[in-house]
C-alpha cells in the first residue's frame, strides 16, 4: 500500500521475497519505479531520510529527518512525501523467515508492530549512523554465498528491533484531511487483503464490522459513519459483498466441500454458510455450484 518507497534498483521482484523470505533495498524516490508486490504476508521496516506525512486509520504522524518505520501486513496505511527527494533502506520479511527460530516470536509482537500504534522513530545522528550500517550489511549478506547468511541477517533485523525498543515513539501527530475517505480507504484495502482464500486451514480472520474497526483501531460506529458517508453502503454491506464473491469463486473453481467453503470463510457451521449464501444469492451452495 505504501506509495513512497522506491528501490533504486530497477530489477527488483516479489521472487527474492517468495524464495528467501527476505528482501533489502535501497530507497531513493528520484531515481526508480515503486515496487508492486503480489504478497500480502510480509513485515517492512524503512530507514527513511525526508520529510513524510503518515497516515493510519483517523490519524496522520508528520516526520521531518531521519525515522525508522515499522509496518505489518495486518495493518494498511499510506504515506504522502513532502520533499523532492527521500533516500535510505527498506528491507521485507516474512513471518516464516523471522520466527525461524521461537526467540523471534515475541518481537513481532511487540510494540513496534502492535495493532493501534503508530511505530514511527526519529533518529539522532548516531542512530542513524549504526541503523545504517546494519542496513548495508543486510545488502552485503543478502546477494553473498555464506551458508547462513539467512541466520546473519534475522540477527541484524533483531538487533534493529531491539535497539528501536529503546527509543521513544514519534508522536508529531497532525490532523489529517478528509478523514472519513482515509478511514474507508483503509477499510475497503483491509477487506480486499483477507482474500482470496487459498486454504481452508487458514479460515477468513476478520468477519464483522467491528473486527474491522478494531484492527483499524477505531470505533466501530466511527468506521460505520465514515464508509456510508462515503461509498453509500454499510460496512457490513462491503463485508457481505465480497464474502459472497470469494463463496462463488470457491464453488465455481474449486472442488472443496461446501463444508470447507465454509469453514474457510468463517462460519462455525455448513448450515451457517448455507443459510447465509442463500439469502443473498437465492440459491443454495450445492445448487449455484451445479448451475
Amino acid at each position: 500500500m505504501d506509495t513512497q518507497v522506491i528501490p533504486t534498483h530497477t530489477e527488483f521482484n516479489t521472487g527474492d521475497l517468495t524464495l528467501k523470505g527476505f528482501t533489502v533495498y535501497e530507497v531513493d524516490t528520484t531515481v526508480s519505479r515503486v515496487p508492486t508486490y503480489s504478497r500480502r504476508d510480509f513485515y517492512k521496516i524503512c530507514l527513511i531520510t525526508g520529510k513524510t506525512r503518515i497516515y493510519y486509520a483517523d490519524r496522520a504522524v508528520e516526520l521531518d529527518g531521519t525515522f525508522l518505520f515499522f509496518a505489518n501486513p495486518h495493518i494498511p496505511y499510506s504515506s504522502e512525501v513532502l520533499t523532492t527527494r527521500q533516500t535510505g533502506y527498506a528491507c521485507l520479511f516474512t513471518e516464516s523467515f523471522l520466527k525461524s527460530h521461537d526467540r523471534s516470536e515475541s518481537l513481532l509482537q511487540s510494540p513496534l508492530f502492535k495493532i493501534g500504534g503508530l511505530p514511527a522513530f526519529l533518529l539522532e545522528p548516531a542512530q542513524t549512523a549504526f541503523i545504517s550500517a546494519l542496513f548495508q550489511k543486510m545488502m552485503v549478506e543478502q546477494d553473498a554465498d555464506y551458508a547462513y547468511k539467512d541466520e546473519l541477517i534475522r540477527n541484524y533485523i533483531n538487533l534493529i528491533i531491539h535497539e528501536t525498543l529503546k527509543l521513544k515513539p514519534s508522536n508529531s501527530f497532525v490532523e489529517p484531511k478528509n478523514a472519513s475517505s482515509r478511514i474507508t480507504g483503509l477499510f475497503l484495502e483491509l477487506l480486499e487483503r483477507q482474500f482470496p482464500i487459498e486454504s481452508s486451514d487458514r479460515p477468513l480472520a476478520l468477519r464483522a464490522a467491528q473486527d474491522y474497526a478494531q484492527r483499524l483501531s477505531v470505533h466501530v460506529n466511527h468506521l460505520n459513519r465514515s464508509v456510508r458517508e462515503v461509498t453509500g453502503k454499510s460496512t457490513t454491506t462491503h463485508i457481505s459483498d465480497r464474502v459472497i464473491s470469494e463463496a462463488k469463486a470457491l464453488l465455481q473453481h474449486t472442488d472443496w466441500s461446501v463444508g470447507d467453503i465454509a469453514h474457510a470463510l468463517g462460519f462455525e457451521y455448513p448450515t451457517y454458510f448455507n443459510n447465509y449464501f442463500k439469502k443473498h444469492v437465492q440459491l443454495s451452495p450445492t445448487k449455484f455450484r451445479a448451475v
